[in-house]
């Protein structure tokens, strides 16, 4: 078989750890592995390379993707599925395997009726539905709660109110999960309303034991007031706004409310890099490796998944259905406010 391999949307640690595993699987069932460079784009202009032993070994560990990525999205571009469809032919491939979070694997959906796809949900948001995780979640998680250890220090020292404003769009999966392990003595989530003056209790009220300082976790989701914070207008290829702000916004309402000196961190693309945590090294491992299995029995538009600790499957429509942050993790981390 002539299997073809490509990652789209934005890079995540554990990307390579995934198209390693699932190279270095099908040269072991004799399969020819096609890596397709720069997501879509690289079908839509027949940029590709033929992936090797030596290509994929000692790329574990790496941050990233060998293949190279972009938010091109072929259904915004006229002609541009049929582009994808006919280059796919034209390389005669048997298959291919899209490693992307909801946009790419949004987009795998609309063509597997016309090619064999297989889906690998990735993405540093959590937002992909159909799956517990995402490839690149929980070191983005890890990351941030390295930032938070570091920044309680200074914020003791200098008896600070620090808000950090965290990457997830829409979602507050990174901003929950990295609060409760950093010990954030408040989290904002686009998913629940946001409490400004119980902020500002908390805060007053740590101040009145002692603890004059306190961390606060945004996500860049998070509405202070009626309308999404963003950076800019436009819309990417998928119709998304580029969104931050939130925190600089919330640390100047935190000032004014409670007298407190307050700084605002927006740590953006910071925690979307570096090497992949050793569960997101294993779980991309373990998807690639099922995704190669998938292809061998045709079994075609699913993508894999997780349940639990399982490596199961679902429709890949299943994607584009984002997920909210689970109540019970968010109401977890509230007994510590």
């Amino acid at each position: 078989m002539r299997v073809g391999i490509l990652t789209g949307g934005g890079d995540c640690p554990g990307l390579n750890a995934a198209i390693r595993a699932a190279a270095k699987r099908g040269f072991q069932l004799g399969w020819e592995i096609i890596g397709i460079e720069e997501g879509w784009k690289g079908l839509i202009e027949k940029k590709f390379e033929i992936l090797t032993n030596e290509t994929v070994s000692g790329i574990l560990h790496k941050g990233g993707t060998i293949l190279g990525s972009s938010r091109t999205n072929p259904a915004k571009i006229e002609g541009g599925l049929e582009k994808v469809v006919n280059n796919f032919k034209e390389l005669k491939l048997d298959a291919l395997i899209a490693i992307g979070g909801e946009d790419t694997l949004g987009v795998a959906y609309k063509l597997s009726k016309d090619i064999p796809i297989v889906g690998i949900p990735k993405t540093i948001d959590n937002d992909a539905g159909g799956t517990d995780f995402c490839i690149g979640f929980y070191t983005a998680v890890q990351t941030t709660c390295e930032v938070l250890d570091k920044l309680h220090p200074t914020a003791e020292s200098h008896r600070r109110v620090i808000v950090v404003e965290v990457m997830g769009r829409h979602f507050g999966w990174i901003a929950t999960y990295a609060g409760l392990a950093g010990g954030a003595d408040y989290i904002l989530i686009p998913e629940i309303t946001p409490d400004i003056e119980g902020i500002c209790k908390t805060i007053e009220k740590r101040a009145g034991y002692g603890k004059n300082f306190s961390l606060v976790v945004v996500a860049e989701g998070a509405k202070i007031g009626e309308e999404y914070i963003t950076k800019k207008a436009e819309t990417d290829a998928f119709g998304h706004v580029t969104l931050g702000g939130a925190g600089e916004i919330l640390a100047k309402i935190i000032a004014e409310k409670t007298g407190a000196e307050t700084r605002a961190i927006n740590l953006g693309h910071f925690i979307r890099g570096g090497s992949p945590s050793a569960f997101d090294r294993i779980l991309a491992t373990r998807f690639g490796l099922k995704a190669v299995e998938l292809v061998s029995k045709k079994e075609f538009g699913k993508m894999v998944s997780i349940t639990g600790n399982k490596i199961t499957t679902a429709p890949l429509e299943k994607a584009s259905e984002q997920r909210e942050v689970e109540k019970d993790v968010y109401e977890t981390a509230k007994v510590f406010f």
